[in-house]
């Protein structure tokens, strides 16, 4: 069976983070999650580190403040591979992606060494964001599309599972 690590940064997602756990755990039981936290104001952070119902299922890494997106996101896979995992999920705890695709991600993860979730295989699939930013982001992808050439219609989605010799 393969060892499997959901990696999600975390900054002000208190409201979020109880329901993405359930999300996970009552479809994926047997996987880990990392929770790696900029020092949230609203809690997030001791909220993980005092849950004590996941205790062996999700860990914590507390970063001394907002140091960003994409260092939590390498943070998390170093972390990952230092441990052996095989297979690493990244997730955005603020469900712009629906857990509930996981299930098919990691079927997929067995034919292909990086599978991408996107929130725009039809249409536009995103919750809790106002409409400037849909169409900011719809755009950039369409314009990173035309340009590059390549056919992946989200590439700025923070959804994705990589077995362990991709990163």
């Amino acid at each position: 069976m393969n060892k499997i690590l959901i990696v999600t940064p975390t900054y002000n997602e208190l409201a979020n983070i109880e329901h993405l756990f359930v999300s996970i755990f009552e479809r994926h039981p047997q996987v880990h999650i990392l929770v790696v936290d900029d020092s949230s104001p609203d809690g997030t952070g001791e909220f993980v580190e005092n849950h004590t119902l996941y205790q062996k299922s999700v860990f914590l890494i507390s970063r001394p403040g907002k140091m960003g997106l994409g260092s939590a996101y390498c943070e998390g896979f170093n972390w990952a591979l230092s441990r052996d995992y095989d297979k690493i999920i990244q997730i955005d705890a603020d469900f712009s992606h629906n857990p509930r695709y996981l299930s098919n991600m990691l079927e997929s993860s067995s034919n292909y060494d990086l599978v991408i979730g996107s929130r725009y295989i039809n249409g536009v699939n995103v919750v809790n964001w106002p409409m400037n930013r849909l169409i900011l982001s719809y755009l950039a992808n369409l314009y990173c599309r035309i340009i590059l050439g390549i056919k992946i219609k989200d590439f700025t989605g923070g959804f994705k599972c990589f077995n362990r010799k991709v990163l």
